[in-house]
């Protein structure tokens, strides 16, 4: 029995990934849980599946609320990273959102533990010193996003064989099919009704403005080996299919399911073997109806940023995802327009091209404070 440790259970990625350990009743003990600032859920999540450990940043908190006997409490990130190696430490599912997976995958890697990476911005960031990890260390890097695990699945099929092309699809967010609304002027409530998924707040507006997608363009490059020019998006509205291969002889294999981050949370956790869980069977006596276009790259300019900081190397991408965690919360907080989150991450990564090596974990988590540090700066000028 796989025993599991879940960075990120309070949210979105991880309450998912209880429901498939649930599900799948003491196949995946549960050793440890990380969660943020939802401290109530924590607990409750302590209480139904008996960890060893929990962390949270507010102890304070947590113990204030009723934990079952034997699981300790841990809040420093040095001890978060000292946990997810101890021996009785099988798999680490990393969502947390944000730069915080950084250090504990890492030292996970090192440790030789199996990696579940639904936290993007940890390849963003430092996809070099990443994936040379998992290589020297002979440990798998399994990708729990839905794109990026179907991509995983239809390239499994064909382990010797380099793919032409990669088709991320994307659904679109709740704008891109309405060319009629206005950018400047859309509310944050707008925003976050997503048409297809559930997810958290922030990964929601990334959707929206397509800096999702930005993201898993750079997050692919790491994974799968293929320079820029080779992974395309596609707007799939319906969520169904989750992405595609294309191979030298023009044939595409492509991965479909409902949208539901059971799937591929279960895939992840399972692999290589497939079993029965949660994800709901596809209907085919019901009418579907598929549909595929090009983004909008002029109305959304995350892709071209996204395909720009690819390209630059080094730090940018660090930069580019610092930028927009800045320039989202900006915008929760009323203080920027929906289409002024491009804008400053165009403009943080203009103020520091060129000047970030992130070729060190060191210089890496510098990149991600400077170009925070401008960023704010840029939102304080606008």
């Amino acid at each position: 029995m796989p025993r599991l440790v879940i960075l990120g259970s309070t949210g979105s990625i991880g309450t998912n990934t209880l429901r498939v350990v649930r599900k799948l009743a003491g196949q995946f003990p549960i050793v440890g849980l990380a969660g943020g600032q939802n401290t109530a859920l924590l607990a409750q999540q302590a209480r139904e599946f008996h960890p060893q450990w929990v962390y949270t940043l507010h102890p304070q908190a947590l113990n204030a609320q009723e934990l079952p006997p034997g699981t300790r409490v841990i809040s420093r990130p040095e001890d978060l990273c000292d946990a997810v190696t101890a021996p009785e430490v099988d798999i680490v599912l990393c969502a947390i959102s944000g730069t915080g997976g950084l250090k504990p995958v890492l030292s996970a890697i090192q440790a030789h533990k199996k990696i579940a990476l639904a936290s993007k911005e940890v390849l963003v960031m430092a996809g070099a010193i990443v994936t040379a990890a998992a290589k020297a260390n002979g440990v798998p890097l399994l990708p729990v996003d839905s794109e990026h695990c179907a991509i995983f699945q239809c390239l499994d099929s064909h382990p010797d064989t380099p793919p032409r092309r990669i088709l991320l699809t994307c659904s679109g967010g709740p704008f891109h099919a309405h060319p009629e609304i206005d950018l400047k002027s859309v509310t944050l409530e707008q925003t976050l009704k997503h048409p297809t998924w559930n997810m958290g707040r922030k990964i929601t507006i990334d959707s929206a403005t397509l800096m999702n997608k930005g993201l898993e363009i750079i997050e692919a490059g790491w994974l799968f080996h293929v320079k820029e020019p080779q992974i395309e998006v596609v707007i799939h509205p319906q969520s169904i299919v989750h992405s595609m291969v294309e191979y030298a002889d023009n044939s595409i294999i492509a991965q479909m399911g409902y949208p539901d981050m059971c799937l591929p949370i279960q895939y992840c956790l399972t692999y290589p073997e497939r079993i029965p869980g949660v994800a709901t069977p596809m209907d085919f006596s019901q009418m579907l109806n598929l549909t595929f276009q090009a983004p909008d790259a002029n109305r959304f300019p995350a892709l071209r940023l996204a395909r720009a900081a690819m390209n630059a190397g080094g730090a940018a991408g660090a930069v580019f995802n610092a930028a927009n965690e800045i320039a989202v919360q900006a915008f929760v907080e009323h203080r920027i327009r929906f289409d002024q989150i491009a804008e400053v991450v165009e403009r943080t990564l203009e103020a520091t091209a060129g000047k970030l090596p992130g070729s060190t974990l060191d210089e890496i988590i510098h990149s991600d404070g400077l170009a925070r540090h401008t960023a704010s700066d840029i939102i304080s000028a606008l």
